[in-house]
């Protein structure tokens, strides 16, 4: 080989690679009914078991569940966006919704609270397993909010 070609990384081997932490990443919408929040719960474990982090299963549903949860009740029937990704040794779930945009900063700040308030068990359970959670708009031009949970191995 000549020139550049000698510092080429070698190619990864083809074909599909095993579920693994390191390539957990999904995104997928819900139509955004009650029934939504135990879909959800089911898909986020059954990827947990796959991806090889079950023991963070337990507490990532039921973060799973308080965000679709609250998405549905500050937006009822309106389509929400959930994803699941491990980074940086954590697991992110987000969960994107429809919340329309509110009239002033007062209401959108009051509207936040009484979100944040509702979260309760999400924030305890997070907290009891070491990681984080929050909510926060979602910018884009249309509203909607961003809620999401962090969980350590």
């Amino acid at each position: 080989m000549k020139g550049a070609l000698r510092c080429l990384p070698a190619l990864a081997p083809a074909g599909p690679q095993p579920p693994a932490a390191d390539n957990l990443s999904y995104s997928f919408a819900l139509p955004g009914g009650a029934f939504c929040a135990g879909l959800a719960r089911r898909a986020v474990d059954e990827l947990l078991s796959r991806h090889g982090l079950a023991e963070l299963a337990e507490t990532a549903v039921l973060a799973t569940s308080e965000l679709v949860a609250a998405a549905y009740r500050f937006t009822p029937d309106r389509e929400m966006l959930l994803r699941v990704h491990w980074q940086f040794d954590a697991l992110r779930i987000t969960l994107y919704d429809q919340h329309p945009v509110h009239a002033s900063p007062e209401k959108s700040e009051e509207c936040r609270e009484h979100r944040s308030a509702s979260m309760w068990l999400l924030a305890a359970a997070v907290d009891e397993h070491g990681g984080d959670w929050g909510l926060a708009p979602a910018l884009t031009a249309s509203g909607g909010s961003k809620t999401w949970a962090l969980l350590h191995r």
